[in-house]
């Protein structure tokens, strides 16, 4: 693992204790443990998975890389440490938003509704 990968691992895992201790919602905190894995032990899941455990709007936060496999038809957020280039070309073209884990906990600060989707 390259030392800039290390500062935006570091970086991210603060930001998600950070706004537990700030709205208490427990997800940010079962985030901070899958990253806090190793890169081969945190999770990758399939477009095509997430999809299917989701519906139109609906905001996806998954603690690992969201890879391209599958097929994604309705709009929806999803927040991920990374994305495959194929991932990011799918979600875009179903409507939806592909945001990094920061940009995610800007934007749902309280972390309510959101669904964690981790392997």
């Amino acid at each position: 693992m390259s030392r800039i990968e290390n500062l935006i691992l570091d970086n991210t895992i603060h930001n998600l204790r950070q706004a537990y201790k700030k709205s208490r919602a427990p997800i940010w905190l079962a985030a901070v443990k899958y990253l806090s894995k190793s890169s081969s032990r945190r999770p990758s899941v399939n477009i095509g998975k997430i999809s299917r455990l989701t519906k139109e709007g609906n905001v996806v936060l998954v603690p690992g890389k969201v890879l391209g496999g599958g097929v994604i038809t309705h709009k929806i957020t999803i927040g991920a440490y990374s994305f495959s280039e194929k991932a990011s070309l799918k979600i875009q073209k179903a409507g939806g938003d592909n945001i990094t884990i920061s940009e995610f906990i800007k934007k749902f600060p309280n972390g309510g509704r959101v669904i964690l989707v981790g392997g």
